[in-house]
C-alpha cells in the first residue's frame, strides 16, 4: 500500500489478487519457490493496534505453504503504515516492532523478512520530494524519516528473532548512481555517498567519528537514535538491489538541451536530472555495476536483484530482464555470492508511471496480466519458466538491443532514422495487409527493434516452403480467412506455421487502430511466441 495525503493504494486491490487466490497456483506453476509477499501493519491493524484481522493472510500464507513457495514477508511497504503512525513518528520503530513480533508469533515457519522495504528510497519520496505521506519536503523530514525507518528494520528484526531464531533479514534498496557534468561533480559525489546511508546505519557504520554525524544532528537526529543503530547492528543477510532504467541518473547544467519536466536542482544550481541511459557516458551504468559496488563495500554480504520491472513494450521488458539475468549469472560464475533475481511485479502494477500519485488506472502488465480473469500469463511467464528449467532463456526479440542501448536513446544526440538492429537478427513476418496497415506496423516494428519483413500470402508460402531464413513468427490481415478467393491460401499459411511451431496470429483493421491498440498487438505476438507456438 502507498499512503496519499488521507487515502492509501492498495496495488493487490487494483490488480485484483486481493480476491484472486488462484493467482497463486499460477505463480507457482512457472517453478517460483520464492516470493516477495506482504503481510502488511496498515492491512492487519489499520485503525487500532489491538484490533487486528490476520484472516486474509492466514489463508494466503497458508495456500504458499501448501504450494511449497517460501516467502519474503513484507510489514511496510511506499512509506505506509496505518492510521496511528507514521514514518517520523518517534515511536515508529517501536510500534512497526509489536505488529513484527506479532507476525513472526502467529507464523513461527517464515523464514525471511523485508521489515521495511527501500528506506532511503522511500525516506526521498516520503520526506524530501513529497510524493507519499507524510508529504514533506525538506531535509529534516527526510532524514528523520530515514532514521526511523532503520531503526524499525532493527526493532523488528529483534522482535522476529525472539520467536524465530534463525530469521534472514532481505534488505531492499535502490542503489543507482549519479553522474554529471563536471561542474556537478560536487552534487554527484554527495548523492553517491547518501545512497549508502539506509545499509551504512544498519552494519553499524554511523558511528561517532562518521562524517554524517554532524550533518544528521543539524537536521534534528538524535544522538541516541544513532548510537541504539551503532551500538546493536542488524547487517541484511541479504542485500536486495532494486534496479529500474531510471535508478543511474546524469545531472547537467545546460537547461535549454533537456525538456522542463526533468529541470531541477539544488541551493546553488540549476540542473536537468535525466536518467544517465539518455546521456553518452563513458562509465559502467546498470545493475552489474551496482552489485560489484555493494558486493566489495559490505564485504561480501550476499547479493540478490530483488526488483527489476520495465513498464514498456513486451520485447524491452525481455531484454531488460535477459540482461539484468545474464549479469547476475557473470557476477555468480566471478564468485559473488547472487541469491536470486526477482521479477517484479508478478502480477503487473497500476500508475507507477506517477508513483501512484495521479490515479489514472495506468496498468503496466508483469509476468501476468492481470486484467484478464484467470490472469494471462505474458511473454515473462515463458521466460520464468525456462529460467527455473535451464538457467537461460531465449526468444526471437532478443535478436534486438533493448531502446537502452540504441542510438536513439540520447537526448542530446541526434536520433537515429531507425534502430540498430542486426542484419541477421530473426525476423516477424508481417504478410498480405495493405499499404497503410502495412506501414504503421512497419514503423512501430522499427521504432521497437524488432527485424521485420513484409511480403504477399504467396510470397509468405513459399518462404516457408522453402524454410530459408524462416520468421519466428507471422502476423496477417484477417481479411484473408473471411471468405473471399484468397481464404484457401491463408488457411494454407496457418497450417504451415503449425507444421514449423510458428505463431500464426491474425488482426484487423489496423489501418484505422489507434497506438495502443497495435502495440497491444504486437506485445501479443511476442507473448504468444514464447508459449506454446500454436498458430491462431
Amino acid at each position: 500500500m502507498a499512503r496519499i495525503g488521507d487515502r492509501w493504494r492498495d496495488q493487490f486491490r487494483e490488480t485484483g489478487h486481493s480476491d484472486r487466490e488462484s493467482d497463486l497456483a499460477a505463480i507457482a506453476a512457472l517453478g517460483i519457490r520464492t516470493l516477495r509477499y506482504p503481510v502488511l501493519w496498515e492491512s492487519i491493524a489499520p485503525d487500532r493496534p489491538d484490533e487486528a484481522d490476520w484472516s486474509w493472510h492466514d489463508r494466503r500464507l497458508r495456500v504458499l505453504r501448501d504450494l511449497g513457495i517460501t516467502p519474503i514477508v513484507g510489514l511496510v511497504h511506499h512509506g505506509a503504515g496505518p492510521r496511528y503512525t507514521s514514518l517520523v513518528d518517534p515511536q515508529f520503530p517501536e510500534k512497526l516492532a509489536v505488529h513484527a513480533g506479532r507476525v513472526a508469533e502467529r507464523y513461527p515457519w517464515l523464514e525471511m523478512f523485508t521489515p521495511v522495504n527501500e528506506p532511503l528510497t522511500t525516506a526521498r519520496f516520503a520526506g524530501l520530494y513529497g510524493h507519499w505521506h507524510p508529504h514533506g519536503r525538506d531535509y529534516r523530514t527526510f532524514l528523520a524519516a530515514l532514521v526511523n525507518e532503520c531503526r524499525g528494520v532493527q526493532s523488528a528484526m529483534q522482535a522476529i528473532r525472539q520467536h524465530i531464531p534463525g530469521a534472514r533479514l532481505v534488505q531492499t534498496e535502490d542503489l543507482g548512481r549519479v553522474y554529471s557534468a563536471p561542474e556537478l561533480a560536487y552534487q554527484a559525489d554527495y548523492e553517491n555517498e547518501r545512497r549508502w546511508l539506509s545499509f551504512d546505519l544498519l552494519c553499524g557504520r554511523i558511528g561517532s567519528d562518521s562524517n554524517w554525524r554532524p550533518e544528521l544532528r543539524e537536521n534534528g537526529v538524535s544522538d541516541a537514535a544513532l548510537d541504539q543503530l551503532a551500538a546493536a547492528p542488524c547487517p541484511p543477510d541479504v542485500i536486495g538491489i532494486n534496479h529500474y532504467l531510471t535508478s543511474d541518473r546524469y545531472l547537467d547544467p545546460d537547461l535549454d538541451a533537456y525538456p522542463p519536466q526533468i529541470h531541477g536542482g539544488n541551493a546553488w544550481t540549476r540542473y536537468a536530472d535525466v536518467e544517465a541511459v539518455r546521456v553518452d557516458i563513458p562509465d559502467s551504468i546498470g545493475p552489474e555495476a551496482r552489485l560489484r559496488e555493494a558486493w566489495e563495500r559490505y564485504h561480501h554480504i550476499p547479493l540478490a536483484i530483488t526488483e527489476l520491472h520495465l513498464g514498456c513494450t513486451r520485447e524491452e521488458q525481455l531484454r531488460w530482464l535477459s540482461m539484468t539475468w545474464n549479469a547476475a549469472r557473470r557476477l555468480a560464475g566471478e564468485g559473488v555470492d547472487m541469491r536470486a533475481v526477482t521479477l517484479w511485479s508478478m502480477l503487473g502494477a497500476v500508475d507507477w508511471n506517477s508513483l501512484l500519485t495521479r490515479d489514472e488506472g495506468h496498468y503496466e502488465p508483469g509476468v501476468f496480466d492481470a486484467r484478464f480473469c484467470p490472469i494471462r500469463p505474458t511473454a515473462l511467464a515463458g521466460a520464468a519458466r525456462q529460467i527455473v528449467e535451464t538457467g537461460a532463456f531465449d526468444h526471437p526479440v532478443l535478436d534486438g538491443r533493448g531502446w537502452w542501448e540504441r542510438p536513439n536513446r540520447f537526448l542530446r544526440a541526434k536520433a537515429a532514422a531507425a534502430p540498430d538492429i542486426s542484419p541477421g537478427a530473426r525476423r516477424l513476418m508481417i504478410v498480405a495487409f495493405a499499404p497503410a496497415a502495412r506501414d504503421r506496423i512497419a514503423a512501430a516494428c522499427h521504432m521497437r527493434g524488432l527485424a521485420m519483413v513484409t511480403c504477399s500470402l504467396e510470397e509468405a508460402l513459399g518462404n516457408l516452403r522453402s524454410g530459408e531464413s524462416p520468421p519466428w513468427a507471422v502476423l496477417a490481415d484477417d481479411r484473408f480467412w473471411r471468405g473471399d478467393a484468397s481464404a484457401g491460401h491463408a488457411h494454407e499459411l496457418a497450417a504451415a506455421c503449425r507444421r514449423k511451431g510458428l505463431a500464426c496470429v491474425a488482426v484487423s483493421e489496423l489501418e484505422t487502430a489507434d497506438p495502443s491498440t497495435l502495440a497491444d498487438v504486437l506485445d501479443g505476438v511476442v507473448d504468444i511466441a514464447a508459449g506454446a507456438g500454436t498458430g491462431a
